[in-house]
């Protein structure tokens, strides 16, 4: 369906700007007579997005929903807290969005639905969560719960990325030490040893052959082979089954497997526990969880327990049967079957696997520094030490 951006004027005299989506610019019109608003200005979305746009980053919607949280909490109605935190945005795109959502929800829609007409700002798992609060009448609870779970759920994220980025980075400035070796200081000492004429020992000669084929035709093969290797992987992540494979590969992967792991059971069962206090169903819940997972592995796990908790069975059982999460978190998870806490008992194990993730985090670095500086002393003192053979053989022979 088209998009309009309209600016029109309330009867109060004050002017308002939002995109909404209609078949047309007649029906425009309509909407917003019946909110009893003048049309100043009818436009085509697409233009306006080339002159705004931009990206709504997680901490935007983080601080929309405390203050959305804290308005409805003061007894504001719905559409002027709304309208407050449109007018104070700083951010373009969540301006425009926010437009958007006041006037549908001026035109009777719920807030729920109009948040989901925006699925790059807010999440299935937002919309859902706050679906609940609006039918149970807890709205301002469950916006409140929502950036507590999407403040520590980022904070989660950008520690298994450090995890993940700190060795691609130590790997990428060992590779262009290595390279500037081989392909500017090592043609220095060959031409040297040229000059002197003198036989070259066996690890001389492989450092040499190494820099000729890096300078040569060489060099341009390891760039191209390597910008395939990169292209064919993510096409190949982007398919179901190459999906799964490599998933099943990085939580098998040593140390960094254990920090994938533990984050993904951290992320599993802080959104499943979040989901069901505020009153989504479990099934509903586990479709949702299921999406935000992170790894196919443990996202079809999670969807045959969806599965086979809608045949009766318990949560804690089809997980189980998966071998997916640890004896553990079984056991804990059933326990709050049990005990009528599940939701609570979610949560801790959520509090306590976000510890075990800082806890791997800090294992993986601190092994990956002496790894790489060991590497990095055998490899380059190696190099060094082949390029200083022939001068000792040298200073023998004048001698």
């Amino acid at each position: 369906m088209p998009a309009f951006t309209y600016t029109a004027r309330a009867l109060n005299g004050d002017l308002r700007t939002a995109t909404i989506e209609a078949p047309n610019r007649d029906e425009v019109v309509a909407q917003l007579r019946r909110q009893r608003l003048n049309v100043v200005k009818i436009d085509e979305a697409a233009a306006v997005k080339k002159k705004k746009g931009g990206k709504i980053k997680m901490r935007d919607i983080v601080i929309f929903t405390r203050q959305f949280s804290t308005m409805i909490n003061a007894g504001l109605p719905l559409v002027q807290a709304l309208d407050i935190l449109a007018k104070q945005s700083e951010n373009p795109a969540l301006k425009d969005v926010t437009h958007a959502v006041v006037f549908d929800v001026e035109s009777g829609h719920t807030v729920a639905d109009a948040l989901g007409k925006h699925p790059k700002a807010f999440s299935e798992l937002y919309v859902n969560m706050v679906a609940a609060g609006e039918a149970g009448g807890i709205l301002d609870t469950i916006l409140m719960r929502l950036a507590t779970f999407m403040e520590k759920n980022d904070a989660l994220v950008r520690k298994v990325k450090g995890a993940m980025i700190y060795p691609g980075v130590i790997s990428a400035v060992a590779f262009i030490a290595i390279s500037v070796l081989l392909i500017f200081v090592i043609p220095v000492f060959k031409k040297m040893f040229g000059d002197v004429g003198l036989p070259l020992p066996l690890p001389t000669r492989v450092v040499i052959a190494m820099s000729n084929f890096l300078r040569g035709i060489g060099g341009v093969l390891t760039v191209v082979v390597g910008f395939f290797i990169v292209y064919f992987t993510k096409k190949y992540y982007a398919t179901n089954s190459g999906k799964l494979v490599i998933d099943k590969l990085m939580l098998k992967a040593p140390v960094l497997g254990d920090v994938l792991r533990k984050s993904a059971v951290s992320r599993f069962t802080r959104t499943l526990g979040t989901l069901i206090g505020s009153g989504v169903s479990i099934l509903d819940g586990l479709e949702i969880t299921a999406k935000t997972a992170g790894n196919r592995v443990i996202s079809d796990a999670i969807m045959e327990s969806r599965t086979s908790i809608a045949g009766g069975e318990t949560i804690s059982a089809p997980l189980q049967k998966s071998n997916v999460f640890p004896p553990m978190v079984i056991s804990m998870i059933a326990v709050g079957e049990q005990t009528g806490g599940l939701d609570e008992m979610l949560s801790k194990i959520a509090d306590f696997y976000d510890e075990e993730v800082d806890a791997a985090v800090s294992n993986l670095l601190s092994l990956m520094e002496p790894v790489m500086i060991v590497f990095l002393g055998v490899v380059v003192g190696g190099m060094v030490v082949a390029m200083y053979l022939p001068i000792f053989d040298m200073i023998n022979a004048v001698q």
